[in-house]
């Protein structure tokens, strides 16, 4: 890249130009990966998570992963989900296969107490039209419709060793993301090293770590060794848009007992050349 076009890629991420960049981005047909950098799709968050888990797989020699929605509701989600899944796998060449997870009914019976916000959700909110919804759905992906403290189970037990790569969370309560977690969790777990995951409610002004997911999350990982789940850190380095409320929201499931087994089967790293001055 010479320094006249490093300069205007620059320039076009700087206020107020990018503004322009991401609309003319929007209008062309591009790279999946340069959507991906301006955030020039409904749901960024989906496609930032589905291009790391794509690239997570590269690293790990992955030729398959699994996509994952908790809480499908009208199926929106679901459909982008399934659309950048198709883009990712079309330019990384890793096959990714889809899965929403709903109740179907809408949300279940809480909890009873103050963990599942009764302020915020009542059972039943949120139902879906499961028919219509599945009519719309390609071959990619399937819809698992149940309450996940049983449908997650069941989904672990199955002869199919995908690894997950990507995960979002909008089911609202604090006792259905537990259950959902535990896709992360146990001997049965199928992940890769690191999954990409979204949580959708834990930046309202009614959220806060004694309930709802960012409980869920603090508790899963005091209860876990092998896999723990932590804020996606730098995710916000280099982006035009650095800013964006749903960066907040990206997470980050290490699996830290199949990274404590892995070794690097490359030569040793060389010091950058302004660098090898100073060594010794």
């Amino acid at each position: 890249m010479s320094r006249l076009t490093t300069a205007i890629k620059r320039l076009a991420e700087e206020p107020p130009f990018r503004l322009l960049a991401r609309s003319v981005v929007k209008r062309l047909s591009t790279r999946i990966r340069t959507r991906a950098h301006w955030d020039a799709v409904e749901r960024p968050q989906y496609l930032l998570g589905v291009l790391g888990a794509a690239d997570q797989a590269l690293r790990q020699g992955v030729q398959r992963i699994a996509a994952i929605e908790f809480g499908v509701a009208g199926g929106n989600g679901l459909l982008a989900l399934e659309s950048y899944a198709a883009a990712v796998e079309g330019e990384t060449g890793v096959s990714i296969r889809v899965y929403g997870f709903d109740a179907g009914a809408g949300l279940p019976t809480l909890c009873g107490d103050h963990r599942d916000h009764p302020d915020q959700w009542r059972p039943g909110d949120y139902a879906m039209d499961e028919h219509a919804l599945r009519r719309r759905l390609s071959s990619r992906s399937e819809l698992i419709i149940g309450n996940v403290e049983q449908t997650v189970p069941a989904f672990l037990r199955r002869d199919d060793r995908t690894p997950v790569g990507f995960v979002s969370i909008d089911l609202d309560l604090y006792s259905s993301t537990v259950a959902a977690l535990r896709i992360l969790a146990g001997p049965m777990r199928r992940i890769l090293h690191r999954v990409a995951m979204y949580f959708d409610d834990v930046d309202f002004v009614f959220n806060h770590r004694f309930a709802g997911e960012l409980l869920a999350i603090d508790e899963f990982n005091a209860a876990q060794t092998e896999v723990r789940i932590d804020t996606w850190r730098g995710i916000r380095k280099g982006r035009p848009f650095p800013e964006a409320a749903w960066l907040d929201r990206m997470y980050i499931a290490h699996d830290l007992e199949a990274i404590a087994r892995t070794s690097l089967e490359r030569a040793p790293a060389a010091l950058p050349l302004e660098q090898r001055g100073a060594a010794g």
